[in-house]
Formats: structure tokens, sequence, C-alpha cells
């Protein structure tokens, strides 16, 4: 009998240590496509993993800004964070470049470069001791205003939002003529209120989910940049995940993944419109006039925000694609 009870109790030791905790942070607000994606996909991860790996999602900024996050997975307090592009910067700048004003013509312009440079991103971020499970599209960022600005000239009178944190792209819109206000993402919505910021760059779904566009109704449409969402864990912990079980776990997050991409580009599309029959105001304007202003931040980005081989590698991947698509019959582009 007393060996029995010390097997079970071996057992239940094993079984306890191969259990894996994962609390999870993410600005997407509760009840978004992006928030109802992670829910399920920690759903999913614990009956593939017969209850061995547990997936906890504080959504909405619970956790704090992007920054923030990255601070408390690097301390354990989380152990992953669904996180934009751009909020990866202090731990891998490199994949910032895919949101450089006009950087490229299209999504598909983006993606194409994006595939080709996607292995060093991940190898960076295993280097700083993350693991990128899955990639997907958040948006694209266009300026939402509370005033009609349409050129340039306009928009250099108005006081844009500024991430926290990254003084480098600071300096790059400084570089580009507008006026940075520095602010945690959290005070978005309170500085557009009271008018400590006229304009914000962001994704329209995220402008319609958390009514931000009610204090800033005017958008520029004109596609800055594209912002990407990574999930990611801490490498530490996700090693402690049976292979066997990663396999399942990283199959089931990128298809999740590419559902979110699907999904947010149809959720775009309807965002605009329904922020149009809510009283947004889309402002067309001159892409060759905002041209000059937005590569002059180019500058800046390359070497200061993203690391400058980096940025070449990309801008090269990007003339690839652009070469391959030129080269193909009319018909199959």
């Amino acid at each position: 009998m007393q060996k029995l009870l010390v097997v079970a109790a071996l057992l239940a030791a094993a079984q306890a240590r191969a259990e894996v905790a994962i609390k999870l942070g993410t600005l997407a607000p509760v009840g978004s496509a992006w928030h109802e994606a992670l829910k399920e996909m920690a759903q999913r991860w614990e009956e593939a993993s017969a209850g061995q790996v547990k997936l906890r999602v504080y959504a909405g900024g619970a956790q704090g800004d992007e920054g923030d996050m990255l601070r408390k997975v690097g301390i354990g307090q989380l152990q992953g964070a669904a996180i934009s592009n751009v909020g990866l910067h202090d731990v891998v700048p490199e994949a910032q470049a895919f949101s450089a004003p006009l950087l490229f013509r299209d999504e598909a312009d983006m993606q194409c470069a994006f595939d080709r440079v996607k292995d060093r991103v991940e190898a960076v971020l295993r280097q700083r001791g993350l693991v990128a499970l899955q990639w997907s599209r958040v948006g694209t960022a266009t300026f939402f205003c509370r005033a009609p600005y349409r050129t340039p000239a306009e928009m250099a009178k108005a006081k844009v939002f500024a991430w926290e944190g990254d003084p480098a792209t600071v300096k790059a819109w400084r570089t580009a003529g507008f006026q940075p206000v520095v602010l945690s993402t959290t005070d978005l919505l309170p500085a557009l209120s009271t008018g400590m910021i006229d304009c914000a760059s962001n994704v329209p779904l995220y402008m319609l989910t958390t009514r931000a566009f009610e204090r800033a109704r005017y958008q520029v449409d004109l596609p800055l940049g594209f912002l990407l969402g990574a999930t990611v864990v801490r490498k530490d912990v996700w090693e402690r995940v049976p292979g066997d079980v990663q396999e399942r776990l990283l199959a089931i997050a990128r298809e999740v993944g590419a559902r979110i991409d699907a999904e947010a580009r149809r959720l775009e599309r309807e965002a605009v419109d329904a922020m149009k029959k809510q009283g947004l105001e889309v402002l067309s304007v001159s892409p060759d006039e905002w041209h000059p202003a937005l590569e002059r931040s180019w500058a800046v980005i390359r070497g200061e925000v993203v690391p400058a081989e980096f940025f070449d590698a990309v801008k090269s991947a990007r003339d690839a694609c652009r070469s391959d698509v030129a080269s193909r019959p009319r018909d199959a582009r």
C-alpha cells in the first residue's frame, strides 16, 4: 500500500509539473473579434493538450499598454501577449518596418515582403526569449482627426498621437513635419476628448470598437502603414510544453490567425461603413501630395526605429515582390 501511495504521489507531481499556465495580455477590446479568437484558442488549446496547457486571456488593456505587457512578460508576471508589431519595438524593432508610412503600396505588397523576411524576425524574437506562435493582420492604419486635415501642410498644425516609450518614432513624425504628442495607448480616448491630441493613426476597427471615432470624425483616406499582430509567449515557458503538444497548439494558433486575417479584412470594410453611417467623414486626398512628407520619416525609421540593415532588406524584399508581379502575365496578377 505504501508503495502505491508513493507511485500515486509521484504521478500527481509529474502531472502538476506538466501543466503549463499561460497568462496572456492584449489590448484587443473585450468582445472584439481578436478577443473572441483568443478565447477560442484558449479553449481549443486546453482540449488539444488534455488540460496540460491552460491559457487565460486578459483583454482590453487590463494588463496595461503594450509596453507594460512586454515588461510583465519579461519578469514573468505574464507569460505571453497578443501584441502589435509596433508594440514589439522594445524587443524586436525589426517588426516595425512594416508600419513605415507609405513604404508599401497595399496589403499584398506588404505581405509578400513580410513572408520573405519573417524567419529573420522570428529568429530575433527567439534570441530575446520569445516565441511567435502566429502572425495575423490587425488592419491598415489611417489618420483619424478631430478636424478635416487634407494636406501635410494642414496636418502640420495638428497634435498627433505618438506611442509612449518610442522616441525614435516621435522623431520620425517630427521629421515628416508633424507635432507628435507622446502618450500611453490607454490615454488615447481621453486625449482626443480633451483636445490634447487632434489626430491618431490607427486601424478602423479599433476606432469603431472603442468609439474613438466619435471624438475624431474625420478619416484621411490614405493607407499609412500596416499593423500586424503577433501572439508571443516566453521561450522558457513554451519549452515546457511537450514537442508533440507544441505542434498541435501551433497548428491551432495558425488556423485561428488565418481566420483573424480574413475576418479583419471584412470587419475593416464594415467598420468604415458603420462609422460613416454614424457621422464619420472620409476625406479624399492626393497620395502624391503626402508622399514627400511621409517619406522623409524613412531617414529616421531606418537606423533609429528599425536596424538599417533590416530596413534595407525589407525594401529589397518589397522591390523583388514588385518585380515578380510586373513579370507575370497581366491576367495572372
